[in-house]
């Protein structure tokens, strides 16, 4: 019998599921400054939190669980309709025709796809079964799925198949999907073989476009994904100063049509 069935959460219990849900992701140490207490007090709370399903824990800290953010994969297709279109049809924009380009998984960069419809004379490499599903049999439009385990619900290709793939390619441009950005600006996701295939489309691509709505900016999650090549965050408003200075790289602001 599990002890912790007919115990209610406490106080502190419930303003930390509060919290990682806002921000998608937190460190004990973080936590413990927050609570005013030790880390040891906190990871309690986290053992009992994840015994009890509401939240995930991760080495270092607790998170929204896995199963939550891949069930919500057709709930996000519905959210932040209007950001998603104006920021896909900026990234578009932004690519010429000719382009080699590569695109990642997610919601966003599946708009991006929809927007890159409207082009000719692309060659397209795709890590997403469900961006391959919307540019499938496009007039003036190259084709090719990555090959790779399929993972989750979003239809994902990942594995050491796809990364060994990607070392063989070079893209004019790289359209990556992003969860939240770590305090020193570092994007960020949660599912390290997403991250992975991630890394290495960046390090194949001359230019990247990381693609996200705004409230992207004020949440962390849990793998970064840093990079010494240059990147362009293209979303519909503005980050705080004090997050967008230290971004690393430009961030783009896809204004609304007049």
């Amino acid at each position: 019998m599990d002890v912790h069935a007919e115990e209610p959460i406490t106080d502190r219990q419930a303003r930390i599921v509060e919290i990682v849900t806002a921000q998608g992701f937190a460190t004990l140490e973080n936590l413990a400054r927050t609570f005013g207490v030790s880390t040891q007090s906190v990871r309690r709370d986290i053992i009992r939190l994840d015994a009890d399903g509401l939240l995930q824990r991760f080495h270092g800290g607790v998170g929204v669980r896995e199963t939550a953010v891949r069930l919500g994969y057709n709930e996000k297709q519905t959210v932040a309709m209007d950001a998603k279109r104006r920021i896909a049809e900026h990234a578009a924009s932004l690519i010429p025709e000719g382009s080699v380009v590569f695109l990642d998984v997610g919601t966003t960069v599946e708009a991006v796809a929809e927007a890159l419809r409207k082009k000719g004379r692309l060659r397209i490499f795709t890590s997403s079964l469900a961006a391959a599903g919307l540019l499938a049999g496009r007039t003036g439009i190259d084709l090719f799925v990555l090959g790779g385990a399929v993972r989750g619900i979003d239809g994902s290709v990942v594995g050491e198949t796809t990364i060994a793939m990607l070392g063989r390619l070079r893209f004019d441009f790289a359209v990556i999907g992003f969860s939240g950005v770590d305090r020193d600006g570092t994007p960020m996701d949660y599912d390290l073989e997403k991250v992975a295939v991630k890394q290495a489309a960046i390090e194949q691509a001359a230019s990247t476009l990381v693609v996200g709505d705004s409230s992207k900016f004020r949440k962390t999650a849990v793998v970064r994904f840093a990079t010494a090549n240059p990147l362009v965050f293209v979303t519909e408003a503005r980050p705080p100063d004090s997050i967008s200075d230290k971004v690393l790289g430009q961030v783009v602001v896809a204004e609304p049509r007049a």
